[in-house]
């Protein structure tokens, strides 16, 4: 059993009535040997299951708790680097939780994820500048208008006027979150090779350049950056770039670590 089939076991089902007895010799397991085994395998791999649980949505206490074990997993291993071990003792957990937090939204995001409309801010309205023709009598009509037969139009002032409207985001059509799949594959990660397919005559898929063959864009590290200082202004951008942005990679990469741990022990334990 994989961790995927775990899933269904976290959601209600319906009672299954019928007269046929279950077979006494079947190896298959019940629903409480499942439930012992996902904790077990919790116990044996707390990061790496509480973070899949939290990846798929389960549960916010898994993804909170992932992130808790991620921070103090980092609080041991940032003295490595120089730029933290010089941060004063008050500032570094603030600063590895931080991390940790962006790291876990970096794992979890998938081509399916959506995030806030950076265009409106997640209001699904902009504000913009319209002008508007307004138009206003400067009289009434006199009555030698009416005699020689002239209409109101004809002592009408139009001007244009400035204003200021909300108006429908054009970027998430006024939805609030936008796609976080790639612009151009759609999540897919595979697209066109435009170079190859002229060649052959037939059309060519290849890895997406922009993404990778992800399917979907990265949370770009100068956001995690940004958060951090925030708290702390010693960190600058060439030791960001140098050696904590890569300590930050690392932390990423161990979520995915933890994973696959989780379910080597789900996978012997149910075996």
């Amino acid at each position: 059993m994989n961790l995927e089939n775990t899933l269904r076991y976290h959601f209600a089902k319906s009672t299954l009535i019928s007269d046929s007895p279950r077979a006494t010799a079947s190896d298959s397991l019940t629903g409480t040997d499942i439930m012992a085994a996902m904790g077990m395998t919790q116990e044996r791999a707390a990061m790496g299951y509480s973070a899949f649980l939290g990846k798929m949505g389960i549960s916010q206490n898994d993804r909170e708790r992932a992130i808790e074990l991620l921070a103090e997993y980092a609080l041991t291993k940032c003295d490595e680097v120089a730029a933290l071990r010089k941060l004063d003792p008050a500032v570094k957990p603030l600063v590895m939780h931080q991390l940790a937090a962006f790291a876990f939204e970096d794992y979890s995001r998938s081509a399916a994820s959506t995030r806030k409309c950076d265009c409106c801010d997640g209001e699904g309205f902009i504000e913009a500048d319209v002008f508007t023709m307004k138009s206003h009598y400067t009289m009434r009509l006199p009555q030698w208008a009416k005699d020689l037969k002239q209409s109101p139009g004809d002592f009408e002032v139009k001007r244009q006027v400035k204003e200021v409207v909300r108006v429908l985001c054009t970027a998430c059509k006024g939805k609030k979150v936008v796609s976080c799949a790639c612009n151009d594959c759609h999540g897919r990660g595979k697209a066109v090779n435009q170079e190859l397919t002229e060649k052959q005559g037939v059309p060519v898929l290849s890895d997406c350049k922009r993404c990778g063959g992800r399917g979907y864009e990265r949370i770009p590290s100068t956001e995690a950056y940004a958060a951090v200082c925030q708290i702390t202004d010693a960190i600058s951008v060439a030791t960001w770039e140098k050696s904590v942005k890569r300590f930050y990679d690392q932390l990423i990469t161990k979520f995915d670590i933890e994973e696959a741990w989780a379910e080597s022990q789900l996978n012997a334990i149910t075996r």
